[in-house]
């Protein structure tokens, strides 16, 4: 997949964040060679989870106010509670995520990440998943909600839970592929 070279991709997180839900695409991106860049509303580090503890603290590559989601190929949103809660609520967030959406560039949201989009517009008439507790807001806002493992739609890509990061990533690749490839011919 030397073909996502080029690609950067944002990952916009907050403090609150699912640990794995962020690190592990991170790390498929950079294998794959992608540069994921860690995008959050606040400079320095944000606070990662694993599900109700403390967890490691991530480095920010750029806030939020300086980053141009023009700049950027596509977006992974990951979950944890605090972290889409706090972005959905965010004007400047919510603008960023809108910008994907309405570009028809590939989206990846994992657990509570489809939150944000609901803000951002990006969930009415699209088949989705996420974590089984945002099931009646997605159906809310227009989703048809599913419960699989990983869920493609189009340039969206979603998953439920951390369990489901394999098949996310491996999903979220494959989109990034073909992306790659049509805009390249």
């Amino acid at each position: 997949m030397s073909n996502l070279s080029k690609l950067k991709i944002a990952v916009l997180a907050t403090d609150g964040f699912e640990q794995s839900e962020l690190t592990e695409p991170v790390r498929a991106l950079r294998e794959a060679g992608a540069q994921p860049m860690v995008v959050a509303p606040h400079g320095g580090q944000i606070q990662g989870m694993k599900h109700h503890d403390k967890d490691d603290m991530t480095d920010v590559d750029q806030t939020l106010d300086h980053a141009d989601a023009k700049n950027f190929d596509a977006l992974v949103l990951p979950g944890g509670v605090a972290n889409p809660d706090t972005l959905r609520v965010n004007k400047e967030a919510v603008a960023f995520i809108r910008h994907f959406v309405q570009s028809g560039k590939p989206v990846a949201a994992i657990c509570h990440g489809p939150w944000s989009l609901i803000e951002a517009g990006g969930v009415k008439g699209r088949k989705v998943t996420s974590w089984p507790s945002l099931r009646t807001d997605l159906k809310n806002a227009g989703a048809d909600w599913v419960d699989q493992e990983v869920v493609v739609d189009g340039h969206l890509v979603t998953s439920r839970k951390p369990d489901d990061l394999p098949a996310f990533n491996r999903e979220f690749l494959k989109l990034l592929a073909s992306h790659a490839a049509h805009h390249a011919a």
